[in-house]
């Protein structure tokens, strides 16, 4: 038995410990109020807990579904979609530079009259993959270098990729929708968008502070809505909507089912995609039906040439 400890006028009698009666001890816990001897103490920020109380906390604390700094199914290693995604959309662009851009694009960029009347459905991802200048791929490519890997790295490989091609047919699906049919624009900001959406419907269960991100967001919203016609905020808008269904279904998944409900609301957005697409091609041939009903000729073959060109869009 230790020895007892002298009370001075300043201090209340020794107490016994709770686990240890032996000892004697002037210490309680902060949270119970149990005396604790020196060996069952735990330095808690204000005080010391006991160790009942400490591994009481443990078990009601907050359980998410991360292994490491990962979602389930994430990946701790390098991110190589992310860089691979950055290698692909460069050597693209240098392609589009030996060839002309302008024929790459006419090629395979977003034209949404060519994508109806011609069965050109490739032109919803291939423009995704494709930039008008140096500036407007430097500037997605940054932007997917910043948020990419973290992504990557809590949803896994395989994830991520789903959601950036998701995203990107996102955008893609919009601007066909919604663009005039004359509309030509390229540009991998659809699918950037859907990484920032994603970041930020994720960004509480990642435990990450999404506020520089909700800044970025914000401004180059407003940016594509002040710059005259050249940007297709359509895709933007696709884009970020797509993302933050994906991330939020990704992030709040329960592992128990996680991968069934994560593939079935996947196919569930391709299939509401899909449906968008039928309806805005429907949509053209109509008109374009119409008008070859009512005698004019002056646009004939099997792929008629679309009204006068507007200017080319960035969606970035």
């Amino acid at each position: 038995m230790s020895d007892p400890l002298p009370a001075t006028p300043d201090q209340p009698p020794a107490m016994r410990c709770s686990v240890h009666p032996d000892r004697e001890t002037r210490i309680s816990c902060v949270r119970c109020g149990r005396p604790i001897c020196t060996e069952c103490m735990v330095a808690a920020p204000v005080g010391f807990q006991c160790r009942e109380c400490v591994a009481a906390a443990t078990q009601s604390a907050p359980v998410y579904q991360v292994r490491g700094d990962t979602i389930v199914g994430g990946a701790k290693n390098t991110p190589y979609v992310s860089y691979t995604l950055v290698g692909l959309c460069v050597a693209i662009f240098l392609a589009q530079l030996a060839t002309g851009l302008n024929d790459s694009v006419g090629q395979f960029g977003m034209r949404p009259f060519l994508i109806s009347v011609d069965g050109q459905w490739y032109r919803l991802l291939t423009s995704a993959f494709m930039h008008w200048t140096f500036l407007h791929l430097a500037f997605n490519m940054l932007v997917l270098i910043l948020l990419g890997p973290p992504l990557e790295r809590a949803f896994g490989h395989l994830r991520f990729s789903a959601l950036y091609i998701l995203a990107a047919l996102g955008g893609g699906v919009a601007s066909y929708c919604f663009s005039p049919q004359a509309t030509a624009s390229v540009g991998a900001s659809g699918a950037i968008f859907g990484l920032m959406g994603a970041l930020v419907t994720a960004g509480r269960h990642l435990r990450v502070d999404v506020r520089q991100v909700l800044i970025l967001l914000g401004i180059n919203l407003v940016i594509g809505f002040i710059s005259g016609g050249n940007i297709d905020w359509r895709a933007h808008l696709g884009g970020l909507a797509v993302g933050a269904l994906v991330g939020a279904l990704f992030a709040y998944a329960s592992a128990k089912s996680g991968a069934i409900i994560q593939t079935g609301g996947c196919l569930l957005i391709l299939a509401i995609l899909v449906a968008a697409v039928n309806w805005r091609s429907a949509a053209i041939l109509d008109e374009f039906t119409n008008i070859r009903g009512s005698g004019d000729n002056s646009v004939v073959g099997t792929a008629p040439a679309p009204p006068p060109d507007t200017s080319p869009r960035l969606p970035a």
